[in-house]
């Protein structure tokens, strides 16, 4: 293949292979367990494949309508407001995504303008940042540290000036687990009170939250609401991350504007999964059962931890596991996890790739939506980590 004849001026020249990529290929040619990437090593129910293969043989393969298919949309809206008691108008207030990452791009290229400001939490997931800067906006970064990883209000409202056009926030929290509590989204509300900032909440793990803490999302806080575009996953839900199939809510005059961009960064989604996951969503239990789900397993993954050199950070919501190594070794943590691939045989996130400047804090990142045999697998193999001398 010859060369491009000139030289490529990158929109994004910071930017390289994002690290799940790396971690899961490392993973893969060394035939590492991957506890690295977030995604789940068990299928899906099987009455939802039977839903997809229903709806492709009744002749549902043609183009939905851009917004998504109105029987999903109406799942959607019973969903949420039965939740949080918010009602979004199904025919302008909800639109079905190819993903989460895809509806927090669209959020972003529809609302940040060239010179506008962006507040994010940093370790911040790291779609959030570049889709920033395509758009000419200014990325803020607001830094959470271990162990608790809480926001800093005071700082925020110091960061936030004529120039704030959007805050982007993430609760349940990847990386670090956390949970933001309505003591959080009353200071968010307040800071954002008379303003025009929009609210990007992406609330992915929003049925993930565990010992019996409640998710609270920015739609059970009509002030948030009414500022907030909302984006939740059903991959994260279902266990079908593969789908790239999620939604977003918000109000009206935002989602015309979001409906804008995405009639043209994707235009519409899969159209037997749309009506699939609506037959699905009519039983209710599948998403609240889904907290006990991983909460079992997150129990299981520490408990087999014991006896390690790990210290095992809290895990509140989510499917992941923050771990300090400082007892095994004192070595950066991109080094750790590449080492701990190659010689231990299991991959790990390093944290410090959520971070603008690689702040280390010696803390990497496990996922646990595994089978339990994986998770046994892996912790033995972890727990035989001695002291690097």
């Amino acid at each position: 293949m010859p060369a491009f004849p000139a030289p490529v001026v990158s929109r994004l020249p910071s930017v390289g292979t994002t690290i799940f990529t790396v971690m899961s290929k490392l993973a893969q040619e060394c035939g590492a367990i991957n506890l690295s990437q977030g995604y789940p090593d068990f299928n899906a129910d099987d009455l939802l494949f039977e839903r997809v293969a229903h709806w492709m043989r009744a002749g549902a393969n043609q183009y939905p309508p851009m917004a998504g298919v109105p029987a999903l949309r109406e799942a959607i809206a019973r969903k949420v407001e039965a939740l949080y008691g918010t009602a979004y108008d199904v025919d302008s207030e909800i639109t079905v995504t190819a993903g989460a990452t895809q509806a927090l791009f669209t959020a972003v290229a529809a609302l940040v303008h060239p010179g506008d400001e962006v507040i994010v939490f940093e370790p911040v997931y790291d779609s959030y940042a570049p889709a920033v800067e395509l758009q000419g906006g200014k990325v803020v970064r607001m830094r959470l540290c271990a162990p608790d990883y809480r926001p800093d209000w005071a700082a925020v409202a110091a960061a936030i000036g004529p120039r704030t056009r959007m805050i982007m926030i993430n609760s349940p929290h990847n990386p670090t687990a956390t949970v933001w509590g309505a003591e959080d989204m009353a200071r968010l509300a307040e800071l954002t009170r008379g303003t025009g900032i929009v609210v990007v909440s992406d609330e992915v793990y929003e049925h993930i939250v565990f010992d019996g803490a409640c998710h609270e999302s920015c739609a059970r806080h009509p002030e948030l609401a009414a500022r907030s575009l909302i984006v939740s996953s059903f991959g994260k839900t279902y266990h079908i991350t593969g789908w790239k199939v999620g939604y977003v809510v918000g109000p009206r005059e935002l989602m015309a504007e979001f409906r804008k961009v995405h009639q043209f960064n994707v235009f519409t989604v899969n159209t037997p999964a749309q009506h699939a996951l609506a037959d699905y969503m009519a039983d209710a239990a599948r998403h609240l059962k889904l907290a006990a789900f991983y909460e079992a397993k997150r129990d299981f993954f520490r408990d087999a931890l014991g006896g390690s050199l790990f210290e095992l950070l809290p895990s509140r919501g989510t499917y992941f596991q923050l771990a300090r190594y400082r007892a095994i070794a004192d070595e950066p943590d991109s080094v750790f996890c590449q080492r701990l691939t190659r010689e231990t045989g299991v991959a790990a996130i390093p944290v410090s790739a959520f971070f603008a400047d690689g702040h280390d804090e010696r803390v990497v990142r496990f996922c646990f939506a595994k089978n339990e045999d994986t998770l046994a697998r892996a912790c033995e193999r972890l727990r035989a980590l001695a002291p690097r001398v």
